[in-house]
């Protein structure tokens, strides 16, 4: 091959942003332009003068394509260590210019795996690139000497520091970690599809030990930097937004559209996420006639519910269960919000509003509260999507746990009355929705309702009998006739005296306590009905 004394910018990417520009700033520092397929195109329509890859090579691609870049005469100039006097020879024996700039980013595999109708397995198979990480990793390790891009957003900062003559050992290595980011990042989507296709996803099973045997044996995260946030929790912490490649754009919280002057804060997300998941759990056909749901919660717990036949209805309703706790609140409702909700809301000091819609004129009214923010979250048909099945992770020290999570499948036809007084028909209703609010409440867990409403919750305690005292202090006396659930049996019968002083009239928990007897006696002494599911519901 002949021999040039002009440096060598590879030049190969899927993400053509700013690759022109790019590209004629190496050209008017010296380089010569090496590219492939549809980026040279894209660079010789520009007027750039461009080698093709097969001509630094000297041979074909092959194969319909999938050989092309994987030659020494590519893969030596990008691994040869300058600094080492034999690499240095031998480089120069061969006849090969150095490469000392890379630019190249990945086709996004998650979209491939996207297409609908899905493609067959052959042929998702074919949308992995191999050259192309295999330059990206090669210029990664031998960053000292090539200058690794793969984020269109970086180029200009490298054309400033190469005009400056010379690009610092420090930004070498932020583009090379960047670099070993991205590709792990396509690996993982990789890795994540099949085994969905393969072995499938534990969530997509409704059998707990279908999905036990799915749970994948490598546990790969792949997620990209939305934003970084103000702070954490509190301002001694760092923070940043991450959002899953597989998000819907505008159908999930993190993707979800933001108006209003103030950025979203950690806090915000994380009460944000809590709100819609108890939203979504009561967004079901389960209650025809109160369609509309309403959640509001404070600090990561709800501390109001309800449903009503009306969007106001069923606010003013889970406001009253603790309108206290409500101020600085978030809130959530599953229909688009309304003119006469959003009249209501107006003197209520609100971080934040999450709906599928918003009818027109509203938001402007929302909006004369400063620093309101509005998400909406987009759904089919205008109504909030009930809560799926999910795979969730939970960072503990030197590790992770894994499990399935989802809205409590309870078959009502199985749980069984332990009381003499059996429940009645409104209760049992009751039953149903105090169980759907109780799964979201940390445990220890309480929460009383009167029809389809909160009206005293008690959340995260040690002791579940301090949980039974804290949501009979909050509902008074709206607790009299209330039923009441708790996420987990009762270990003593001193729970039963407190809600029955609390004026519970039925009670729901999973049962399976060895002093259930002892329950059901205090129960029993007290007039209360009570029924056993057999499904506990914490949340830890």
């Amino acid at each position: 091959m002949e021999s040039t004394s002009r440096p060598r910018a590879l030049l190969s990417v899927y993400d053509k942003t700013g690759i022109i520009e790019f590209a004629k700033g190496l050209d008017s520092l010296g380089y010569e332009l090496v590219s492939t397929g549809g980026t040279a195109r894209k660079l010789r329509e520009a007027g750039l003068e461009v080698i093709g890859v097969s001509d630094v090579t000297g041979h074909p691609e092959i194969f319909d394509g999938r050989v092309k870049s994987l030659h020494p005469a590519i893969h030596g100039p990008l691994l040869c260590r300058l600094e080492n006097e034999s690499d240095a020879i031998g480089l120069a024996e061969l006849g090969y210019p150095m490469i000392e700039v890379v630019a190249c980013n990945l086709y996004p595999f998650s979209d491939a795996a996207a297409i609908e109708p899905p493609l067959e397995d052959l042929d998702l198979l074919e949308m992995v690139d191999i050259g192309g990480p295999t330059m990206v990793r090669a210029s990664a390790k031998n960053h000292v000497n090539v200058i690794i891009t793969c984020d269109p957003e970086d180029y200009s900062s490298v054309l400033q520091e190469l005009n400056s003559g010379q690009v610092s050992l420090e930004t070498r290595r932020k583009l090379a970690l960047k670099a070993y980011e991205h590709t792990a990042t396509y690996d993982s989507a990789i890795a994540n599809e099949l085994a969905s296709r393969w072995e499938g996803r534990p969530e997509d099973s409704d059998d707990t030990e279908e999905q036990t045997r799915r749970l994948p044996n490598t546990m790969s995260v792949a997620a990209y930097k939305m934003q970084v946030l103000r702070y954490g929790e509190n301002s001694h912490q760092a923070a940043a937004l991450y959002v899953d490649p597989n998000a819907t754009e505008g159908e999930t919280l993190v993707t979800a559209k933001v108006e209003g002057a103030k950025a979203m804060s950690y806090n915000n997300y994380s009460d944000a996420d809590a709100t819609l998941r108890l939203c979504r759990a009561l967004s079901t056909d389960e209650w025809p006639n109160t369609p509309h749901a309403c959640v509001i919660v404070k600090h990561n717990n709800p501390c109001g519910a309800a449903l009503g036949k009306t969007q106001l209805e069923a606010y003013e309703a889970a406001l009253a269960s603790d309108p206290e706790s409500a101020f600085g609140s978030i809130i959530c409702v599953n229909e688009p919000v309304t003119m006469e909700f959003a009249k209501a809301l107006a003197p209520l000091f609100l971080e934040v509003l999450m709906a599928p819609g918003y009818e027109e004129g509203t938001k402007e009214i929302l909006m004369e509260k400063r620093n309101r923010r509005i998400l909406t979250i987009k759904s089919p048909n205008g109504r909030l999507a009930p809560l799926p099945r999910k795979t969730v992770r939970k960072p503990i020290e030197g590790g992770w746990l894994i499990q399935t999570e989802e809205a409590p499948v309870i078959d009502w036809n199985k749980a069984k009355v332990v009381t003499e007084n059996t429940p009645t028909e409104e209760q049992i209703a009751s039953m149903k929705f105090a169980v759907r609010v109780c799964e979201q409440v940390k445990s220890n867990a309480i929460v009383m309702v009167q029809g389809l409403a909160t009206v005293g919750i008690g959340p995260g305690q040690t002791s579940r009998v301090e949980a039974v005292r804290i949501a009979a202090r909050r509902a008074g006396e709206r607790g009299k006739g209330c039923v009441l659930a708790s996420d987990a049996f009762f270990p003593f019968k001193d729970g039963i005296e407190q809600a029955a002083e609390a004026g519970a009239a039925a009670i729901v928990h999973p049962g399976g306590s060895i002093r259930d007897q002892e329950v059901i006696d205090e129960a029993n002494a007290r007039g209360i009905a009570m029924l056993f599911t057999g499904h506990r519901l914490f949340r830890h």
